[in-house]
């Protein structure tokens, strides 16, 4: 069970917060927590050593915006990751407040890239809730996709003279709905397909087609749940190596757990207790303990949070420990492994009805419990989000995708991160890039990160 870790944030202002990202902002291998600043500034922590400490207050801080989403990806091919932050001054449709699209300058100082003249005609006055990043091209170079509600949906692109584009329209993404959680992966297709979890409407499934386009096949592929309401989404291997699943939640609806079929199309198996409805936000899937058997945490809103193991080939809800928060307002959650000790660390956002601080929980895993962590790199250098690691251990197969959002609001670390449990060798990991190249690893040492730079 978690234990609460709090007392390592070294500055935790009280404010309303929502999602949670963690990018690599600076260099290789180091990673900075993102925090959506909703009534009160955004924050960029970092792991010092000892504790968790805020190392940008200025230039991304923007406390007179409104900050929900947000998330972190290479977009101009210069190896480091840009920060787009959705900002939601009202419910649906027209906003008063753009979103603003941030890129280093190599002197610690951020720059909004709406703020350029050239960009400001393409900038998001549409209300929206999360982001994720989508290589549609599989050039290394990522666009923001943004899920709005009561207006299309957006993909940002960066072209090589630096001007910002909305290719939601070419892409054939620019549908309309009350966008929630949104989730980009090989999930049909060997590309970076997209899946959208909404309210008031069908899901959506954007299929790749391998031309930068896409086709909306969630219906047909039995998962667009028309009559619920997204919220929290989640990619999760359900088939020891095969294809992926997903887990998302509904808000006060029936939660899902689907498993990929023959064929592409998508089975509900959730089990009772996972599917019972609840004021759902968040949804992680991780390997928390790292018994090589993923958990899935559900962030709830006004009551308590929930956890769900594997034990003996089913699942059942866990003890969540200190993370229960019965009475905790979760906006956001997003896991990483800062201090290297090998476990996941979970970070949950409060707000939206009350101002609260970050918690962070942690869990210890069996002493003999081991791990292997893989973080595949672009062709600049950056985070691989997307990118697809297989590692095969003990005689079990295991996937992961490298994320690239949301949960909702939110995005995780950008590694592959495995539990092993008892096994204390691997035979092979295997790093499938978007662009199809991949890199096999024979032997990789158990109890360390890989770090896999693209073919």
């Amino acid at each position: 069970m978690f234990r609460d870790a709090s007392n390592l944030i070294d500055e935790n202002p009280v404010q309303r917060n929502y999602g949670v990202a963690v990018g690599q902002l600076r260099q290789q291998g180091s990673y900075e927590l993102l925090v959506a600043g909703y009534t009160g500034r955004n924050l960029v922590i970092a792991w010092d050593g000892d504790r968790f400490v805020e190392i940008e207050t200025s230039s991304i801080a923007d406390p007179e915006r409104q900050a929900i989403g947000i998330a972190a990806a290479d977009v101009d091919g210069d190896g480091t990751e840009e920060v787009y932050v959705l900002n939601t001054d009202t419910f649906a449709g027209r906003k008063r407040f753009a979103d603003r699209l941030y890129t280093g300058n190599g002197t610690g100082a951020w720059l909004n890239m709406f703020e350029d003249p050239d960009n400001k005609d393409t900038r998001n006055l549409t209300a929206g809730r999360s982001v994720a990043v989508v290589d549609r091209t599989g050039n290394g170079c990522y666009g923001f996709f943004v899920a709005n509600y009561g207006g299309p949906m957006r993909l940002y692109e960066v072209g090589d003279n630096g001007r910002i584009r909305d290719v939601a329209e070419e892409a054939g993404v620019n549908l309309t709905t009350g966008g929630r959680g949104v989730i980009a992966l090989p999930i049909v297709t060997p590309q970076m397909d997209i899946f959208c979890v909404n309210e008031n409407g069908p899901n959506f499934l954007f299929e790749n087609q391998g031309d930068g386009t896409f086709d909306e096949t969630a219906a047909r592929r039995g998962v667009a749940d028309r009559y619920e309401h997204g919220r929290g989404v989640d990619a999760i291997d359900t088939a020891e190596g095969g294809p992926f699943g997903v887990v998302y939640g509904n808000w006060q609806g029936s939660h899902r757990l689907y498993v990929q079929q023959a064929g592409g199309t998508f089975l509900d198996v959730t089990p009772d207790d996972m599917a019972s409805p609840s004021r759902v936000r968040t949804v992680i899937a991780a390997d928390f303990d790292n018994d090589g058997y993923q958990e899935v945490f559900f962030n709830n809103i006004g009551e308590p949070n929930r956890l769900f193991a594997q034990r003996d080939g089913s699942w059942s809800q866990v003890d969540a420990g200190d993370a229960t928060e019965e009475q905790g307002l979760g906006t956001g959650a997003a896991v990483a492994d800062f201090n290297g000790d090998g476990c996941l660390e979970l970070f949950v956002a409060h707000g939206e009805t009350g101002a609260q601080p970050l918690s962070l929980y942690q869990m210890d895993a069996a002493a003999d419990h081991h791990f292997l962590r893989v973080a595949p790199m672009t062709q600049h250098g950056a985070p691989a989000r997307g990118a697809v690691v297989t590692c095969t251990a003990g005689g079990r197969t295991q996937r992961r995708n490298v994320d690239a959002g949301s949960g909702y609001l939110c995005q995780m670390e950008p590694v592959a991160h495995f539990g092993l449990g008892h096994t204390d060798s691997a035979e092979e990991i295997e790093v499938r890039w978007p662009d199809g190249s991949t890199y096999r690893m024979e032997d990789p040492g158990v109890d360390e990160v890989h770090t896999i730079d693209h073919p």
